[in-house]
C-alpha cells in the first residue's frame, strides 16, 4: 500500500484540528508556563471539561479559583477560532488594559509557535491586536473604553468581571447584546469579588438557569497538582479571608461582608426551611408558627421608600425566644401596608408593632393610629433614643407622650446600633432565623464607603427590620424594668385615648394589673412587672 504524501498528512491534521479544538491545543499549541519556559498545551481534564461546555455552549460563566489557566484557555479557543473560520472578530475585555492585553500576548505566542502550514499570515501584529489574512482578529481593550460599542462581535471574553466598576460592565454588557444576539458568543470569567455586583448576579441567575448562562464552577480541588498542603499554605500566604475567595470560589467571604461566613453558612444548614403557610400579596407573607396566645410577640415593619425597586417588609418575632415565626416582603401601598400590619399584629396577640417612622413610614404609622391600634410602639425623643439606660436615668416616664414619638426612629445613631445588635444576636446564636429571604440579604449587606448598607442591586429590608427586632427587643426589656417604678395609680389613670406603649401581653381573666378598655374588655399590663 502506498504510503500517504506529505500533501495528505497535512490535509488529515488540518481537519483534525478543525474538528477538535482539544486536539489542537494539545498537540499543536505552545504556551509560556511561569517557572518551566516553553511547554506544549497538555490540557488537564478539567480544562478539557470546560472547553467542551464552552464548544457546546454559546454563552458561559466561569468561576474559577486563581492560576488554573483559565486566561490561556480562553487564549486557545480564540486562536482556534482564528484560524478555522473566516471574518471572526474576538473582542478581550478586562478592568484594566494590561490584563486584557495580556490574553491577547497569549494567543500571538501560541500562533507564532504555529507549525508553519497552520499559520495563514497576518495583516495587523500590536500589543493590543492580532489580524489575520483571513479577516479574524482579536482585540484587547479596557473596560474605561467604549467596549463592545457599535462592534460586530463573534465571541466576547469579559476576564475577572467581578472586578470591573458596575456601571462600566454594565454598559459593556449592555452595547454587546445587539451584536450577540446575531449569534455571538460570551465568556464571562473571574474569581469572587463580594457579593451583589455583576458577576454575581449573572452567576446567580445562571445557577437558576434564569439567564440562558451555564455556570462553570472551578474550585482549587479541581487541579491535580494541587493538595490540601497547597491550600494551608494559601491560607498563610493570603490570608483566611482572601485566600477563601480566591481558591475556594467563595463569593460570601470575599469583599467586606457584614455579617461573618461562617455565622451564615450555621443559619443556612441548621435553621432554613420552607414556611408552613404563604399568603398575602402574591403569597409575600411567609409564615412558620401559627399564633399561641400563651406568648408574646412582636412584628418590626420597614416601610418601601416608594420606588419600584424598594420592598415593604415585616418580621413576626418570639420575643420570649428571639425566634423569627414570620416574614413579608411585597411591593405594597403603604395605606395597605398599615392595615396589613395592624391585622397580622392584631392576629398574633396584639403584638408590639415597631413601624420605622421616616418619610413615608409616617404613612403606614397614622393607618395604625386611625384604626386605633394600642400597642403600637414609641421611640424617645432626641439623643435619648439611642440609649434606654440614659433614657431611664433622666427619669423619663414612658407613659409621657410629649418624650415620645410613634414608631421607630432610624437615624445615623440607631442605625449602627441596631445593626450591631442584630450581629451580637448572631454571633451568639440568640436568634433563630427561618428565612431564606432574610438569609440571602444578610449576604448581600456589605460595608460600602463606612456605612453597612445592602450591596448594588439588592434590597436590606428584612436585614434593617430584623436589626430593629433585635435592638428593640433588648430596649423594651429595659423600658419594662421601668414598670416596677410605676404606680397603681399612674396605670389606672391610663384611658383609651393614651398610647399604650411596649405592651404585647396576653389578656388574662384573672390578671391584676389591667387596662379598662371599655366595649373591648380588659388589657393585661402584667407584662410591666
Amino acid at each position: 500500500m502506498a504510503q500517504p504524501n506529505i500533501k495528505q498528512i497535512i490535509k488529515q491534521e488540518y481537519i483534525k484540528c478543525a474538528k477538535d479544538p482539544v486536539y489542537f491545543m494539545k498537540k499543536y499549541c505552545w504556551i509560556q508556563h511561569p517557572t518551566r519556559g516553553r511547554v506544549q498545551f497538555n490540557l488537564y481534564p478539567f480544562q478539557e471539561g470546560a472547553l467542551n461546555l464552552l464548544q457546546k455552549n454559546d454563552r458561559n460563566i466561569i468561576l474559577k479559583s486563581r492560576q488554573l489557566g483559565i486566561s490561556t484557555l480562553s487564549a486557545g479557543i480564540s486562536l482556534w477560532m482564528m484560524v478555522f473560520q473566516k471574518d471572526k472578530a474576538i473582542l478581550v475585555v478586562a478592568t484594566k488594559q494590561d490584563t486584557a492585553k495580556n490574553l491577547v500576548t497569549k494567543v500571538k505566542f501560541m500562533y507564532d509557535n504555529l507549525p508553519s502550514w497552520l499559520q495563514i499570515g497576518f495583516t495587523e501584529n500590536n500589543k493590543l491586536a492580532l489580524r489575520l489574512k483571513n479577516g479574524s482578529q482579536v482585540k484587547a481593550v479596557s473596560a474605561a473604553s467604549d467596549a463592545g460599542r457599535s462592534e460586530a462581535i463573534s465571541l466576547l471574553i469579559i476576564d475577572e468581571a467581578a472586578f470591573i466598576e458596575e456601571n462600566r460592565i454594565e454598559e459593556i454588557w449592555g452595547s454587546s447584546q445587539q451584536t450577540l444576539s446575531t449569534g455571538g458568543r460570551a465568556i464571562v470569567l473571574s474569581t469572587p469579588n463580594g457579593t451583589g455586583n455583576f458577576f454575581h448576579r449573572m452567576w446567580t441567575k445562571a445557577e437558576e438557569g434564569a439567564n440562558g448562562f451555564v455556570p462553570i464552577r472551578l474550585p482549587w480541588t479541581v487541579h491535580p497538582e494541587r493538595n490540601q498542603e497547597w491550600r494551608d499554605k494559601q491560607d498563610d500566604e493570603l490570608g483566611l479571608r482572601m485566600a477563601a475567595q480566591e481558591c475556594d470560589c467563595d463569593f460570601t467571604t470575599s469583599g467586606n461582608t457584614v455579617f461573618e461566613t461562617e455565622m451564615l453558612k450555621f443559619i443556612a444548614a441548621s435553621n432554613i426551611c420552607e414556611p408552613i403557610e404563604r399568603r398575602g400579596i402574591e403569597g409575600g407573607l411567609h409564615i412558620w408558627e401559627y399564633p399561641d396566645y400563651t406568648r408574646n410577640y412582636m412584628i418590626t415593619a420597614d416601610v418601601a421608600r416608594g420606588d419600584s425597586k424598594d420592598y415593604s417588609a415585616f418580621h413576626i418575632i418570639d420575643i420570649e425566644e428571639a425566634k423569627q415565626i414570620g416574614e413579608f416582603k411585597s411591593q405594597i401601598g403603604t395605606k395597605e401596608f398599615g392595615h396589613m400590619l395592624v391585622a397580622i399584629a392584631t392576629e398574633y396577640n396584639n403584638a408590639l408593632l415597631v413601624v420605622e417612622n421616616a418619610n413615608i413610614g409616617w404613612n403606614t404609622i397614622q393607618v395604625v393610629i386611625d384604626k386605633g391600634y394600642n400597642n403600637l410602639y414609641y421611640s424617645p425623643k432626641g439623643d435619648a433614643a439611642t440609649n434606654a439606660d440614659s433614657f431611664l436615668a433622666k427619669g423619663y416616664d414612658i407613659t409621657d407622650t410629649t418624650k415620645m414619638v410613634p414608631g421607630f426612629t432610624m437615624s445615623m445613631k440607631t442605625r449602627p446600633l441596631t445593626i450591631g445588635k442584630l450581629d451580637a444576636y448572631l454571633r451568639e446564636k440568640s436568634i433563630l432565623i427561618q428565612g431564606k429571604r432574610t438569609l440571602e440579604e444578610m449576604r448581600t449587606f456589605i460595608w460600602k464607603n463606612g456605612r453597612a448598607e445592602a450591596q448594588t442591586g439588592y434590597n436590606d429590608d428584612l436585614v434593617m427590620s430584623l436589626a430593629t427586632a433585635c435592638y428593640v427587643r433588648d430596649t423594651a426589656l429595659k423600658f419594662a424594668q421601668q414598670g416596677v417604678d410605676i404606680t397603681r395609680a399612674a396605670l389606672k389613670n391610663f384611658t383609651k385615648s393614651a398610647p399604650i406603649i411596649y405592651t404585647g401581653g396576653v389578656n388574662k381573666k384573672d390578671a391584676g394589673w389591667t387596662q379598662d378598655l371599655g366595649e373591648h374588655g380588659q388589657q393585661d399590663l402584667t407584662w410591666l412587672l
